[in-house]
């Protein structure tokens, strides 16, 4: 399946409290759960006015209707083209 990076600006978004990214991500799982096609929420950063979210979902489409559906803002979504880290160099 597919892996997209998710670019959502919410303004203050470093300054949401644990107990609001607690109901934000509930929301999430609750979408996830209803929308009847495989789906994935990997993980996501908090960083400045933006959130990165990394999904897996078949589309783009599925994850702007994610977005849609949890009252989330969508601003860019990216299909991932390849994973890297240290361990890409070799040892």
């Amino acid at each position: 399946m597919p892996t997209f990076i998710i670019e959502r600006e919410i303004a203050g978004a470093d300054r949401l409290s644990a107990n609001e990214l607690k109901e934000i991500s509930a929301k999430s799982n609750e979408v996830v759960a209803g929308l009847g096609v495989p789906y994935k929420w990997l993980t996501s950063y908090v960083a400045g006015d933006k959130i990165y979210c990394i999904h897996e979902a078949e589309s783009a489409d599925v994850i702007e209707r994610h977005a849609r559906e949890g009252g989330f803002p969508a601003n860019k979504v990216t299909e991932i083209a390849a994973f890297i880290g240290p361990q890409t160099a070799g040892s």
